[in-house]
């Protein structure tokens, strides 16, 4: 039997409005990362994909998985296996929901299950982090629920999970075009006022505590924000027809998820449905097609099970 690790990831919805590059939440949906050691007369890689948007997914050694799996066996100064890489998607490409963390934990993870975990969750995250730039969408991928990720003066990150009412559901609606990061952080000021600083550390306090509550009217104020969503709406289509829908059948709030263009909103169990066909008939209105789910907080975060005779050792 072949030695093989799996790894399945979480999407994640980073910024929640105030929450710039600080904040993140794991979702109910999944990357299944598959690494299976092969024999050495085989090639040093191959990987296939299937699922959403599988044909956009590299097989050469550029892929980001094979990137961060090999940024661990430089780590710890070892050659990586030869390898097949199974690849099953169900995150969504440049829409917002932490694809490109969802691969850059999966080759971190597989590759240090594979090498017998030499490296501690803490290096993991670090070097997790040096490949995205920011923690918002790495640190819940990786640890699930919601994370505030604060960077100190000597360069080190905290990790602080967000309690999370459990009568609030995340809403996302995924339209059917991207919305690259690099163009969506093209579009910010490179500096902001005191005021705006201001504004945003009392919006993102006053979110902790609504999350925690649940409480509507808390969250009702909590999730506008000046620091990203006034540049970026303009690049989502139907952005402001989309909000106004949600908010009109009882959401609390609506944010753009990420980089965008998938937009989050928090509301009650009760108007989980009503937002969530509010949200799709805006979008179509506009020409636009999107699919809008109802998901969960995931808990969880990284799940990894090994079948390894003992660990690849090159």
């Amino acid at each position: 039997m072949s030695s093989s690790v799996s790894v399945t990831v979480p999407a994640t919805t980073a910024n929640m409005g105030p929450g710039f590059d600080c904040l993140g939440a794991a979702l109910s949906l999944y990357n299944h990362f598959e690494f299976v050691v092969v024999d050495e007369a085989e090639p040093l890689l191959m990987i296939h994909a299937e699922g959403l948007e599988a044909d956009l997914v590299s097989n050469s050694p550029d892929n980001l998985v094979y990137k961060s799996l090999l940024r661990v066996y430089d780590k710890i100064q070892r050659q990586p296996p030869h390898l097949a890489i199974h690849i099953k998607l169900n995150v969504p490409l440049s829409r917002g929901l932490g694809s490109s963390a969802t691969a850059i934990i999966g080759g971190l993870v597989g590759a240090n299950a594979l090498a017998g975990s030499p490296l501690t969750d803490a290096e993991i995250l670090d070097l997790a982090i040096a490949i995205e730039g920011h923690p918002d969408n790495v640190a819940p991928a990786f640890l699930g629920n919601c994370q505030l990720s604060t960077q100190c003066a000597d360069g080190s990150t905290i990790f602080c999970p967000i309690t999370w009412s459990s009568d609030l559901v995340p809403v996302v609606a995924i339209p059917d075009f991207e919305l690259s990061t690099h163009d969506a952080r093209s579009v910010l000021p490179q500096d902001c006022s005191y005021t705006d600083a201001i504004f945003n550390a009392s919006h993102l306090g006053l979110l902790m505590r609504a999350l925690e509550t649940g409480k509507g009217e808390w969250l009702k104020g909590s999730l506008d924000d000046r620091l990203h969503q006034p540049y970026r709406t303009r690049l989502i289509k139907g952005y402001d027809a989309v909000r106004a829908a949600a908010l009109d059948a009882g959401a609390y709030g609506l944010v753009i998820s990420g980089a965008g263009p998938t937009v989050l909103t928090l509301c009650s169990q009760t108007q989980a449905e009503a937002v969530a066909t509010a949200m799709k008939q805006a979008w179509r209105k506009e020409g636009i097609e999107a699919v809008v789910q109802a998901l969960e907080l995931d808990l969880t975060g990284t799940q990894v099970t090994s079948n390894l005779e003992q660990p690849a050792l090159v």
